[in-house]
């Protein structure tokens, strides 16, 4: 069965990497949820896409000269809906911790798998994949026993992170994201021990035979981001293993499997 991933949580809904998208996600059925990650001055990871606050806040600045406090300071909800700040709800616009969020994950009443994006080019380099090794170890997902599937995986563009996690927490299955899949991976394989290819759908729509060269070489593909009618009902025809998407609702919706409630 193919996996929803909800990017960046229920993004189309709720403000993206807010705690009220991923509660969103989580209500309407998702299987998954993704969250980028950047490390801030004083050593938090918390959940943003961007290199700077300037789309998503209310701030101006990258978020790696920022101390978690200073983030607290920004509204991360507001440019989203119409609703003064004042009367949104905080879990819609407070900046979110990767704490946080598996904090909410592991009690949410039911399962509900993590990727998560490292973001590179950044001043800290391997710090970031040591501090989400270390977030993830307090719930028991950097080093799991023998036999027990995390519910965790790791994605990004750089193989240089990815080879990171491999030496930190090699039982994290590893996500290889691609804008175009390089000249000696076109056959399918992946670098070593990466398990899963991450191709865009302008990828997938320009070279769909790709997803049987993955699968024939004995990986899985994770499609982002698919959101389009049309670009959902071709990833389920290629078979691909995970649809990464800001629309879970439509998604879900399009597999029989809706969740509850209209869009807010």
């Amino acid at each position: 069965m193919v996996e929803v991933v909800a990017h960046r949580g229920a993004s189309e809904d709720a403000p993206e990497h807010t705690l009220a998208a991923y509660r969103r996600a989580v209500d309407l059925g998702a299987d998954a949820v993704e969250a980028d990650v950047r490390l801030t001055a004083d050593g938090s990871l918390v959940c943003v896409h961007d290199r700077r606050v300037d789309r998503t806040s209310d701030g101006r600045g990258p978020v790696s000269v920022m101390e978690l406090a200073d983030l607290a300071e920004l509204d991360f909800g507001s440019w989203k809906g119409t609703l003064p700040p004042d009367r949104l709800d905080p879990d819609r616009r407070t900046v979110l911790t990767l704490d946080t969020l598996l904090g909410y994950l592991v009690d949410c009443g039911r399962p509900v798998e993590l990727a998560v994006e490292t973001k590179h080019p950044t001043r800290y380099a391997g710090l970031v994949e040591r501090r989400l090794v270390e977030v993830l170890d307090r719930y028991g997902w950097a080093h799991p026993r023998l036999g027990r599937r995390v519910p965790v995986r790791v994605m990004s563009f750089s193989w240089l992170s990815l080879r990171r996690m491999r030496q930190l927490a090699p039982s994290v299955p590893a996500v290889y994201l691609m804008e175009r899949v390089p000249l000696r991976f076109r056959d399918g394989t992946l670098p070593v021990h990466v398990g899963i290819a991450g191709p865009s759908i302008d990828v997938v729509r320009e070279h769909p035979r790709y997803v049987h060269r993955v699968h024939r070489a004995g990986g899985r593909v994770h499609v982002w981001t698919v959101d389009e009618p049309a670009d959902v009902a071709l990833c389920l025809d290629l078979g691909v293993d995970a649809i990464i998407t800001n629309r879970p609702d439509d998604v879900l919706a399009r597999l029989g499997r809706g969740g509850p409630g209209p869009r807010t």
